[in-house]
C-alpha cells in the first residue's frame, strides 16, 4: 500500500512541477500610470494572453517608468533583455525610421482618420518594418492627439508660443515642427517631466489629455491649450526572437490580445477626451479651446514643406486621402 502511495504522491508532485516549468512570465511596461489608456492597454493584454494561451504565458506589467522611460524599454526589448513593451512613437523613429512619417503635424483629421490609416494597409505596412530591427509588432495602439500646457501664459496664437522652454518627446519631426514654432526645445524622457515642470527647469510640455490627466500635470502647469498639433499612435512591440519561439497558435494569441489590449485602450482616450476639459477646468487649468488651428498650420508651412521633400509628398497625401 505505502510505496504505490508514494509512487502516487511522486508523479503528482512531477506533475506539479512540469505544470510550474509549462508558465513563462514576460515582462511588460509603460511610462504613465497604470490608471491611464496606457495602462489599461497592458493590463488588458496581460489578462488576453493567459487566458488565450491556457496560463502558459503570464505578462508581469510595470508602470511609471519602473523598467525606464520609453526609450529604455524599446531598447531592452530590441537587446531581449525584455520581452514588450508599450510605448507612444515618441522615441520610435530612432529604432524604425520609416515611422517617423505619422508624426508630421497636422496629417490627421481626426480619430477616426488615423485609426483607420493605423488599422488600414499603410499601418500594416509600417508594422511588418520592425521585424529588420529585432522586434515584432503586434499592434498599434492610441495615445491621442498632443496639446500644448505651459506655466507661463495662456497660448492662443503661434506668436505665444515664442520663447517658451518645452519638453518634447526625444523624437526628430517633432523637434523640427516645434522648432519652427520658435519653441526652445529640451528633449526629455517621460519619466523626468513632471519634476523638470514642478521645478521650472522647463516651461511646459505637450501631450495628449489622457497623458495630462493621468500624470496630474494640473498641479504644476496652469494653462492648456487644444491644439491638436500631432496625433500620436501608441505600439505594442515584442522583442522578435522571444516571437519566433511561439508555436503558431500562440504568435495568433499574443496578437489577437495586443488587438483586445487596443480596443480597451482606444475607448479609455475617448473618454478621457470627452471628459478631460471639464476635468482640468475644476482643478484650475485655464483651457483654451477655441484657438484658430490654420494660424498653427500656416506657421509650420516652412517646416512642411522640409517634410514633405524627406518624406514625399505622395506618401504625405496617400495618409491625408485615407477616408
Amino acid at each position: 500500500m505505502q510505496p504505490t502511495r508514494l509512487a502516487l504522491g511522486l508523479a503528482l508532485a512531477l506533475g506539479l512541477a512540469g505544470t510550474a516549468l509549462a508558465q513563462t512570465t514576460m515582462r511588460i511596461s509603460i511610462s504613465t500610470a497604470q490608471n491611464s489608456h496606457q495602462g489599461v492597454a497592458i493590463d488588458t493584454f496581460a489578462k488576453e494572453v493567459e487566458k488565450r494561451t491556457g496560463g502558459r504565458y503570464r505578462i508581469q506589467t510595470f508602470y511609471n517608468g519602473a523598467l525606464g522611460g520609453e526609450r529604455e524599454s524599446i531598447e531592452a526589448v530590441q537587446l531581449g533583455t525584455q520581452e514588450l513593451a508599450f510605448s507612444s512613437t515618441g522615441p520610435v523613429p530612432n529604432f524604425v525610421p520609416e515611422t517617423k512619417i505619422l508624426d508630421v503635424p497636422f496629417l490627421f483629421r481626426d480619430k477616426a482618420h488615423a485609426r483607420a490609416v493605423l488599422d488600414g494597409p499603410i499601418g500594416q505596412e509600417l508594422l511588418a518594418k520592425f521585424d529588420a530591427k529585432g522586434f515584432k509588432a503586434l499592434a498599434w495602439a492610441e495615445n491621442g492627439f498632443r496639446h500644448m500646457t505651459n506655466s507661463k501664459r495662456e497660448v492662443r496664437t503661434p506668436e505665444d508660443l515664442k520663447g517658451l522652454k518645452m519638453r518634447t518627446m526625444e523624437n526628430p519631426v517633432h523637434i523640427a515642427a516645434y522648432k519652427g514654432f520658435g519653441i526652445i526645445t529640451t528633449p526629455m524622457a517621460f519619466p523626468e517631466v513632471f519634476t523638470a515642470l514642478q521645478q521650472g527647469t522647463v516651461d511646459g510640455q505637450e501631450n495628449p489629455l489622457p497623458v495630462i490627466i493621468s500624470a496630474k500635470f494640473d498641479q504644476v502647469q496652469k494653462h492648456l491649450s487644444l491644439t491638436g498639433h500631432v496625433y500620436s499612435p501608441c505600439i505594442f512591440v515584442m522583442n522578435k526572437a522571444a516571437f519566433d519561439k511561439l508555436s503558431d497558435a500562440d504568435k495568433q494569441a499574443f496578437i489577437e490580445a495586443a488587438k483586445e489590449g487596443t480596443k480597451a485602450n482606444r475607448a479609455r482616450v475617448d473618454e478621457d477626451d470627452a471628459k478631460g476639459v471639464a476635468d482640468l477646468r475644476a482643478k484650475g487649468m485655464t483651457v483654451i479651446d477655441d484657438l484658430d488651428k490654420s494660424k498653427f498650420v500656416a506657421a509650420l508651412a516652412p517646416v512642411n514643406a522640409q517634410f514633405e521633400k524627406e518624406f514625399g509628398k505622395a506618401n504625405l497625401d496617400r495618409i491625408r486621402n485615407v477616408r
